[in-house]
């Protein structure tokens, strides 16, 4: 048994605390926080956030189990490198600037320390005022031919030193590094060993921590595979980021203007010209970002500016690759961005497909809801009616049927929402089709331009919207599969304003799929991958399913939590886990299992080092899924 994994939830919680204290520097700025946390979000809020937090406490637990290098390791490291086929010279670009001594100096011993060999440290002093730095840089220049060192005479910001650094370079890849963080010994190896499995590579990234004021590790960032779309809202790419020095000349370099956010900038440039396929992720914590005052690790408000850089470049990102999109700050306090596409006019009809049965209450507020609170203005609604009996129901659905946009179809067979939805989208006059769930309120009067929006974009699958119960907590937050029965819901009951794991749970991205309780797709990818499987999947995961066959076909599906709605879920049938419905469930579960079991094994938005069972979703996996050296 893995001990961290069955602490006691009060234990979790106190080293969580402590943790947190250690960040912050001290007992009364996190009381701060905690305050703060309490007026916003409550007790119960605060009870969620909490247990969720605990279930990362243990992360000292977890490196000392799975993260720490020990002598055997190393040799097994050092063994292996010797059979490499291919191992480039990696220039490790730190642009220097007033660095404190202590800091300076353990981001140049943690370069030296690394196992992999062929590397040059190109090193730009901005100018430093401060006479320690030019002193330390020439001592450590002096003792290793592999350090190259360039003074400014006047102080250009990052960006112009970065590319002074990028000047210096003669490998045939760069990484980029921070002039306070560090790398762990084993962090050039291990790119090396990723640049060896994947050849075509020309852009990786790796997962990193914090370096809290008393040195240690805290706050793990296990991040997804290559996510173009929650590229958009933060940079996932830093930290470790390697990037082919050609590449990075082709693209331009370091654009001056852009200081706080240039990594942003310029990787988004890269990928334009490398293509997702030549991106790579490498699931280790190699790099260790180091939190001081005034460091964007720390708080937002400290660099007030980086949010800016990195709004414009991704808005620039979007007009070079021809999307008209508005690009705004998620909020006033963070760097992570909403991006919003504009809908063309005249904008494309929409076909709105409601299965429904009885149970007329729930039916109106949501038809009423959605012609009430919707924007969009071109859309028809197909409402599938299942064998209603009910009086009332009746008279509703002849009601609706009056209204020159609704059209009613009525089905009287045993239910099978594949079915209902498949023969609704054959009636379907709309370029894209929308799934609605009859138990659907309108929340937000642009959810449907939102989710349109995405929707239409090339390459893309299904769009779907951030879902909540009536108390507003989360019920859907895009896919995860692998987890639960088989598959399950991301950042489920979170209440609003928590943004979940390192921000995934407010920002658009990429999922393996999303609920058809509101989903939208075009119709020609509806038709292209056969609509939902009827004859296997007629009540449980034939969402997922059909997500899938679309990521099969090429296509991204996308999770949008900038259109909300409430979701009244479960309010119009029964559980799957009695009677005849769990052996109906346990037939399409083992379905499920065989026609997907790569992605079942290996969701390529989560990370192996993330548990799937065992606690909450994003807490740490004891053991994780991956070794951490072999």
């Amino acid at each position: 048994m893995q001990g961290a994994r069955f602490l006691s939830l009060p234990v979790r919680v106190l080293r969580g605390f402590r943790e947190a204290v250690q960040l912050r520097g001290g007992v009364l700025p996190t009381l701060r926080v905690v305050v703060g946390l309490l007026r916003r979000e409550g007790l119960a809020g605060m009870r969620n956030r909490l247990i969720r937090s605990a279930a990362g406490g243990g992360y000292r637990t977890w490196i000392a189990q799975y993260d720490t290098l020990d002598a055997a390791a190393r040799e097994d490291l050092l063994r292996e490198l010797k059979t490499l086929q291919d191992k480039p010279l990696i220039s490790v670009l730190v642009p220097v600037y007033n660095t404190p001594a202590q800091y300076l100096t353990e981001m140049l011993d943690s370069v030296l320390a690394q196992i992999y060999p062929h590397w040059e440290l190109c090193i730009a002093d901005d100018a430093s005022s401060a006479p320690h730095v030019a002193e330390i840089l020439h001592d450590y220049a002096s003792r290793d031919a592999r350090i190259k060192v360039i003074r400014r005479a006047v102080n250009g910001h990052i960006c112009v030193a970065s590319s002074d650094a990028l000047a210096l370079a003669s490998g045939r890849f760069i990484a980029l590094l921070d002039h306070d963080d560090v790398l762990p010994a084993h962090a050039l190896f291990m790119v090396v060993r990723y640049m060896n499995r994947y050849p075509s590579a020309r852009m990786l990234y790796s997962d990193e921590d914090k370096l809290a004021p008393g040195g240690q590790r805290v706050q793990p960032y296990f991040k997804s595979d290559w996510n173009a779309a929650l590229m958009l809202g933060q940079n996932m790419f830093s930290h470790l980021g390697v990037l082919e020095t050609e590449l990075v000349r082709q693209a331009g370099g370091f654009r001056p203007g852009f200081e706080g956010s240039q990594d942003h900038d310029l990787v988004l440039r890269c990928a334009e010209l490398a293509g997702p396929r030549a991106i790579v992720h490498i699931p280790h914590v190699l790099y260790h970002w180091r939190v001081i005052a005034g460091s964007t690790a720390r708080e937002v408000a400290a660099k007030p500016y980086a949010r800016d850089a990195s709004l414009r470049a991704v808005s620039e990102h979007l007009a070079r690759c021809g999307h008209d999109a508005r690009v705004e700050p998620l909020s006033a306090d963070s760097t992570m961005l909403r991006v919003i596409y504009r809908v063309q006019q005249p904008v494309p009809l929409v076909s709105i497909i409601i299965p429904t049965r009885d149970r007329a209450e729930l039916l109106s507020r949501c038809i009423d809801s959605l012609r009430e609170r919707t924007h969009y203005s071109n859309y028809e609604i197909l409402i599938v009616d299942n064998g209603s009996i009910e009086p009332n129901a009746l008279e509703l659905l002849e009601h609706y049927s009056r209204f020159p946009n609704v059209t009613v179809l009525r089905i009287d067979a045993p239910f099978n929402y594949s079915a209902l939805n498949n023969a609704a989208a054959i009636h379907a006059k709309g370029t894209l089709l929308c799934l609605l769930n009859n138990d659907i309120e309108i929340e937000s009067s642009d959810w449907l331009d939102i989710l349109c929006g995405y929707a239409l974009l090339p390459g893309h699958g299904a769009a779907g919207a951030a879902l909540w119960y009536p108390d507003d907590r989360l019920q859907h937050g895009g896919v995860l599969m692998g987890v639960g029965h088989l598959a399950g819901h991301m950042h489920h009951l979170i209440p609003r304003g928590d943004r979940g794991y390192f921000g995934r749970a407010v920002l658009a991205q990429y999922v393996a799929a999303v609920s058809a309780a509101c989903l939208v797709v075009r119709k020609a990818l509806f038709d292209e991958v056969g609509g939902l499987d009827a004859d296997h999947l007629a009540i449980a995961f034939n969402d997922v399913d059909f997500c899938l066959k679309l990521r099969a076909a090429g296509y991204e599906n996308v999770y949008v939590p900038y259109a909300e709605l409430y979701h009244h879920e479960s309010a119009s049938r029964g559980t799957d886990l009695s009677g005849t419905n769990l052996e109906r469930f346990q037939r399409e579960t083992d379905f499920m299992r065989k026609r997907w079991p790569q992605m079942l094994e290996e969701d390529p938005y989560y990370n192996p080092n993330l548990t799937r069972s065992g606690g909450p979703l994003f807490s740490l996996a004891f053991p994780p899924r991956i070794g951490q050296f072999g």
